[in-house]
């Protein structure tokens, strides 16, 4: 069996072609990215080995054992351990909204399916939703519906779409709408169950959704009360 991990990719523009590299070489199929700006002060940057130049911020889902091979190249030819060139990290999935979806996913991957995430007792969860571009509020109305608050939209492009039309029989552009909703824990079937229904493949959205734990939040006090 296989754990299931989302990791998080944040590098100068020009060193994205490397990191894609080692995704592609990987069997990493379907990624993520968003563009933006370091924000972090001067002493900051100074202390993780970055400049305050535009970023890449590559979203990637893998195999604990993809991500330890990831990590290894992304070390070896790409140098991520050099100052300036970028920072990944990983944090476990506890559950992915729907067979077609999950092996969407992990179309290349040695994966055998286990149990959710050994974090159960988590009082939060991150959700990930990824859409059409331009259909976040319908995601956001069927996440809503299921108990959700609200959400953050990033703007993203996407990488291995043309796998959709192998497991769901349609095309996906590339443009897409990257949803993060933080919700309570006991919530989160029923607003993954509304998002795949009101706003999933079946649907224009075509969102597709998936869940991390959080360990601990900070400013979410009036939802924990």
């Amino acid at each position: 069996m296989s754990a299931l991990y989302f990791v998080v990719s944040v590098m100068q523009r020009k060193s994205m072609a490397g990191f894609m590299k080692a995704y592609e070489a990987n069997s990493v199929k379907v990624n993520f990215v968003a563009f933006g700006k370091g924000t972090a002060q001067n002493e900051m940057l100074d202390l993780l080995g970055l400049d305050s130049t535009e970023k890449a911020v590559c979203f990637s889902v893998m195999t604990g054992e993809i991500w330890t091979a990831v990590k290894k190249q992304l070390r070896k030819n790409v140098g991520i351990d050099a100052p300036g060139v970028g920072i990944s990290f990983c944090v476990p999935l506890s559950s992915v909204g729907g067979m077609r979806e999950l092996k969407f996913l992990t179309d290349g991957m040695q994966f055998e399916k286990e149990e959710e995430s050994t974090l159960k007792e988590t009082q939060q969860t991150l959700l990930v939703a990824i859409c059409e571009q331009g259909y976040s509020e319908q995601v956001m109305e069927a996440a809503r519906a299921g108990g959700a608050g609200g959400g953050t939209v990033i703007h993203a492009k996407g990488t291995g779409m043309r796998q959709a039309e192998k497991f769901f029989g349609i095309t996906l552009s590339s443009e897409k709408d990257l949803i993060l909703i933080v919700a309570k824990t006991e919530d989160k079937n029923a607003i993954m169950s509304g998002i795949m229904q009101h706003a999933g493949v079946q649907t224009k959205a075509k969102a597709v959704v998936f869940s991390v734990p959080v360990t601990d939040t900070a400013g979410l006090r009036l939802f924990e009360d």
